[in-house]
């Protein structure tokens, strides 16, 4: 893909997520929001992939460690081909294989079930130690949530992969600066992350979230350590009306935001329209 159909990829993810949370009702669309360019790149450009054998056994894997973020990564499966479009809006319903958290047992291409916040970065280590030690070409990549940093186990799991250099291994964190009960700095202010990081022994970048080819370019370069990229990144990225409460990390919809964020999802399809 180039540039202008990334930016339409990462356009669709944001439509459909949108469309499966409003049919939903309720749901984690701040944190879901704010990742959609990260998904795009990856799955767009970077990660080698086959949506006709998600068990392919030289592919890329990918943690969504901050599993709330379920939908955006559902959405973007969807549009690669893992399954229909339209099976976006069981989810979260009975019976559905896209439950509120991703779970590999259940959804096509998720190749790890998270949700319990700390985990899904350690089992990311485990994966790229295995292709490491088998001196395979697969790479990681592992998203994970700036308040989930609150978890000790996030920073066990950084010090096993610095100290074990997994160069096969890149980590996003979603730098949004809100959490479930507010902002970071109110709760456990995170300090400086690109510092802490760099003392834990990794190359760290910080783009801006949205910033696609600043994204891309990142993922294009070679590092001597495993890297770090933090995505300063905005809750409800990309639809003012989200980015613009006071908090949007869980939403149940009332009448009147479920039309802000119809109109939000009109004016995106308009986008790419012509």
């Amino acid at each position: 893909m180039n540039e202008l159909e990334l930016k339409k990829f990462a356009n669709q993810i944001r439509v459909e997520t949108l469309k499966s949370l409003v049919n939903l009702g309720f749901g984690h669309f701040g944190g879901s929001l704010s990742i959609v360019e990260t998904l795009a790149v990856l799955y767009g450009k970077v990660m080698n992939l086959d949506p006709k054998d998600p068990q392919w056994s030289v592919r890329d894997y990918f943690v969504l460690s901050k599993g709330h973020a379920g939908p955006a990564l559902y959405s973007t499966l969807a549009l690669k081909g893992y399954y229909p479009l339209n099976q976006l809006l069981t989810l979260n319903k009975n019976g559905t294989n896209l439950p509120s958290h991703p779970d590999r047992l259940k959804t096509l291409g998720v190749d790890v079930t998270t949700g319990s916040l700390g985990q899904g970065i350690s089992i990311a280590a485990g994966i790229a130690l295995s292709h490491q030690l088998r001196k395979m070409p697969n790479r990681t990549f592992c998203i994970v949530g700036d308040g989930e940093l609150n978890e000790g186990q996030c920073w066990e799991a950084f010090q096993f992969i610095a100290h074990h250099q997994l160069t096969n291994l890149t980590i996003f964190v979603d730098y949004n600066k809100q959490q479930l009960d507010g902002y970071l700095t109110d709760i456990i202010n995170p300090f400086d992350l690109e510092k802490k990081f760099q003392s834990f022994g990794f190359s760290t970048v910080e783009v801006k979230g949205d910033d696609i080819m600043a994204l891309y370019k990142v993922l294009s370069q070679s590092h001597t350590k495993p890297l770090v990229v933090i995505l300063n990144s905005v809750k409800g990225q990309g639809v003012s009306y989200l980015e613009n409460l006071n908090n949007c990390h869980h939403l149940r919809l009332d009448q009147d935001s479920r039309l802000a964020i119809e109109q939000a999802i009109t004016q995106l399809e308009a986008k790419y329209a012509s």
